[in-house]
């Protein structure tokens, strides 16, 4: 079967498996899904036609930013906000907008929530409290706790800020892929890192969370990563034998980036 479109992130659900679709667009149009964990165990083929088609306009590209604008896009878009990456620099609880006020009215000035994650090592992260749990799924993670819930975004990279001289803010990408997970309890760090929150913060911490456990579909975890980029092997022909973050996991080692690759126009055969 022979699908085409512009790649997006996978969408997720959490079941007792993640289970993974793969949106697929006619330049910014949604045009179908792919359902890809009926795919595991099969030869898959991705062929990249060369054109790349920015997500915000849909006008081709040589070369994407963030994840498959242009370059204009990319430094006007409130999809590349500052405040994304750095959650602790919106304004926008003062009335006050990086880019675009309606945009961050509507995304920042929701509830959100600080979380602990385990992808190999453990993490503190912030999200909206409506991108649970898609947020630790995206990233890899096996393990999630939420231990903040706050009005809007700007405060809980305050708190995470706090936070991250103790415990990372980063995902190791490779050994997140490897499966290499260490045995630390999330509950015994949550409440550990309480003691560093700054006063006027503690009000929004939380100790009455469930611990989110997070299974992947997967036959063979890669043992050295080999990543796999159209841009250098515009043909990928490869036996898929698992899904993890934003990943799809071959044979041999190799692993293939989906979201990297957002906007790049493809032929999914299998």
């Amino acid at each position: 079967m022979n699908h085409y479109g512009n790649i997006r992130k996978m969408l997720s659900e959490l079941k007792d498996e993640v289970e993974y679709t793969l949106p697929l667009y006619d330049s910014t149009v949604p045009s179908l899904k792919v359902n890809l964990n009926d795919l595991i165990g099969r030869t898959i083929k991705i062929s990249f036609s060369g054109i790349i088609n920015c997500v915000v306009t849909g006008k081709k590209i040589r070369k994407a930013y963030g994840e498959g604008m242009s370059y204009d896009a990319f430094k006007s878009s409130p999809l590349a906000v500052e405040s994304i990456i750095r959650p602790e620099l919106s304004k926008i609880h003062l009335g006050v907008a990086l880019r675009d006020y309606e945009w961050e009215m509507e995304h920042h000035m929701k509830p959100h929530i600080v979380y602990l994650s385990k992808t190999a090592g453990n993490k503190v992260g912030v999200t909206k409290e409506s991108q649970i749990p898609t947020r630790w799924i995206d990233q890899g993670a096996i393990q999630a706790l939420i231990i903040a819930r706050v009005p809007y975004r700007q405060v809980a990279g305050a708190i995470e800020i706090s936070l991250k001289k103790h415990v990372s803010d980063k995902t190791n990408w490779r050994k997140m892929l490897q499966n290499e997970i260490n045995e630390d309890s999330l509950i015994s760090l949550r409440d550990e890192l309480f003691t560093y929150v700054d006063e006027e913060f503690k009000e929004y911490l939380v100790i009455d969370e469930s611990l989110y456990k997070i299974n992947f579909p997967v036959i063979k975890y890669p043992e050295k990563v080999k990543s796999l980029t159209l841009d250098k092997v515009p043909e990928i022909e490869e036996k898929l034998v698992g899904i993890k973050g934003q990943y799809l996991l071959f044979e041999n080692d190799l692993v293939f980036n989906v979201r990297r690759h957002s906007g790049y126009l493809i032929e999914l055969s299998y």
